[in-house]
């Protein structure tokens, strides 16, 4: 009992110090960017509205700390998805999603407890944010699981994996989504540990938990990569994170192929720009205010907004055909 409980303290200890990494790595390109002349406004076109309510077109000019806390931004991202009934696609399913505290990861979780599934909540250190998403799946009916720690950690995501199995006794769905993005103007702003934060996070981590995750799995189990706009269309201020989310889509298609014959399904979300605290997180506070706006739909998506594709892609009676996937979920073709 105690070398567990050690082992928790290490794993959120482990986190906390990534998170102060996090900062630091931010201060030194909050302090190249303030160096650089700042460029002309664009002309914008009017945002378009298609789903069952109008969502928010203004954004805030905020900038937070990293890792970023939801409950800090002044415009609260809209995750609950009000007009999404649940019909008991994920009932008696367990699921693990990685970076589930805020963002798309909390509109995911929420909306896979309300299709009847328990969630178990892997997260850095934003303790704040995955309390508040812990109520919102146990709202739903279903059980959650907090577990904090650095995805970058072998043993933690196979300690995070084999908690969540002891807790629900089953795992069926992993939705890697945890991320770290940070912009950098040039290649030669772009620090060695920077890239390896990306690399070692975004790439690194999925195969961990994917790895870890799979000898719990059985036919019928599925993984949800998130991947990205970037990925198809690069980014030309995120040179590692758009690396790293085509190495997402990959991963996706090869691992697919790989699961096949075991009845395991791996695929993809790949989302254009969503309001969440990643770009508050990275960008100056007036960049954030014009966060989305260059998309098809001028504006970005809120969570709950992309929470349904996973939905669709965990589920055995809508995607049990579908695997290998890279779902776009980016507005338009252009994203």
């Amino acid at each position: 009992m105690a070398k567990k409980k050690a082992n928790a303290n290490t794993a959120a200890g482990e986190g906390e110090q990534t998170a102060a990494k996090h900062r630091a790595l931010q201060d030194d390109i909050d302090a190249k960017d303030a160096a650089k002349p700042k460029s002309a406004a664009k002309k914008q076109k009017p945002p378009v509205q298609a789903g069952e309510r109008d969502q928010p077109t203004r954004l805030p000019a905020q900038h937070l700390e990293k890792p970023g806390n939801e409950h800090e931004l002044d415009l609260a991202p809209r995750f609950l998805a009000p007009d999404y009934v649940g019909s008991g696609k994920l009932e008696g399913m367990a699921a693990i999603v990685t970076g589930g505290d805020s963002g798309i990861g909390r509109a995911v979780a929420v909306l896979f407890a309300r299709e009847g599934a328990d969630v178990a909540i892997v997260y850095l250190s934003e303790h704040e944010d995955a309390k508040e998403t812990q109520r919102w799946v146990e709202k739903e009916g279903t059980r959650c699981l907090l577990i904090p720690g650095d995805v970058k950690s072998v043993g933690f995501c196979e300690r995070a994996v084999e908690k969540t199995v002891k807790k629900f006794g089953r795992l069926d769905i992993l939705v890697n989504n945890a991320a770290f993005q940070l912009h950098s103007a040039s290649l030669e702003d772009l620090s060695e540990e920077h890239l390896q934060e990306t690399l070692q996070t975004n790439i690194g981590g999925y195969f961990h938990m994917a790895r870890a995750a799979l000898p719990y799995m059985e036919e019928g189990a599925s993984i949800i990569n998130c991947g990205s706009e970037t990925a198809l269309f690069g980014s030309k201020e995120l040179l590692d994170y758009s690396a790293t989310k085509g190495a997402i889509h990959a991963f996706t298609k090869s691992l697919a192929s790989n699961l096949l014959e075991r009845g395991i399904r791996v695929n993809a979300v790949a989302p254009g720009p969503v309001w969440t605290p990643l770009n508050p997180a990275d960008r100056d506070a007036k960049k954030v205010a014009e966060f989305g706006k260059q998309s098809d739909m001028a504006r970005p998506a809120q969570p709950e907004e992309i929470s349904p594709a996973f939905v669709f892609l965990a589920s055995k009676v809508t995607g049990s055909y579908v695997n290998g996937a890279i779902l776009p979920v980016m507005g338009g073709p252009r994203g």
